[in-house]
């Protein structure tokens, strides 16, 4: 979600960051509250990652928020969106390593990861059943709206929006520096580039509208590294995920898919390495 051009409006001299916190999370919590409820009536793989999405950005905002919010706040809650975004999350790890290896055509193996599956899923929809996802966001943005429309300093919108996107883009510039150094054996150091530019990424959508065409320019490359470090990301995740489980998976077929998982995962370090 990002304001609109009107939305800001064309005189933000007197905007401030406190009082427009709302208008940026109002529609994120919507968002994941109604991928939540979609749950309830069945939905599932893809409602499973838009919420995961809409909570990932929702603990983006509250990063850009963190200077003016109280900090024991910020870190309680971003934890909260965490552990939810987890929850939905594991369904999907399934999906993407199913995928990889489908390939492989072992419906021996294939058919161990879909029932692995089928409980991940279940798993997930307990989880958040449980977890009261629309009380949790409602009561959180309640306490933030009520924290920072009564401080009494006022914080310049535009100023801190501007400040705070470049704060997120010397830490994605450290992080790819580092990631340079560190070479194509610390795949770690990947992924802090790509949680890096995510956060980049949603924060220029957030403010688009407030910021200079400078800053904005960037948005096209961001996605080409989301896309490069993303699909790394994946074959990681699927790695370990076939690894966790696999004393319980038909060996021969398993340490194949692991072969090619791991021979996948060079290839993709590379092309990830091409844009540092």
């Amino acid at each position: 979600m990002n304001m609109r051009k009107d939305e800001a409006g064309a005189d933000t001299r007197n905007a401030s960051a406190e009082t427009n916190f709302s208008a940026y999370a109002e529609p994120l919590v919507g968002e994941a509250i109604a991928h939540a409820s979609a749950l309830e009536g069945g939905g599932e793989a893809e409602q499973l990652h838009k919420l995961r999405v809409s909570l990932r950005r929702l603990r983006t905002l509250l990063w850009a928020y963190r200077p003016i919010l109280n900090e024991e706040f910020d870190s309680q809650q971003r934890a909260v969106y965490k552990f939810l975004a987890n929850a939905a999350g594991n369904t999907r790890d399934w999906d993407i390593l199913i995928g990889l290896v489908e390939a492989t055509g072992d419906e021996e193996l294939l058919e161990a990861f879909r029932n692995s599956r089928a409980e991940a899923s279940r798993q997930s929809l307990e989880t958040l059943s449980h977890a009261s996802v629309k009380q949790i966001l409602r009561e959180a943005m309640s306490e933030a709206n009520r924290e920072l429309n009564t401080a009494a300093q006022r914080t310049p919108l535009t100023r801190f929006a501007k400040k705070r996107v470049v704060t997120a883009q010397k830490q994605m510039k450290k992080r790819m520096r580092a990631a340079s150094r560190a070479g194509s054996s610390d795949y770690a150091a990947f992924h802090e580039v790509r949680k890096a530019g995510k956060k980049v990424r949603y924060l220029l959508e957030f403010f688009e509208p407030l910021l200079g065409r400078k800053q904005r320019k960037g948005l096209k490359t961001l996605k080409r590294v989301q896309k490069r470090f993303g699909a790394l990301n994946d074959v990681v995740a699927s790695r370990d995920l076939l690894l966790q489980h696999r004393p319980s998976l038909p060996g021969d077929a398993a340490d194949r898919a692991l072969h090619a998982l791991e021979k996948e995962q060079k290839r993709r370090i590379k092309a990830a390495a091409k844009l540092l």
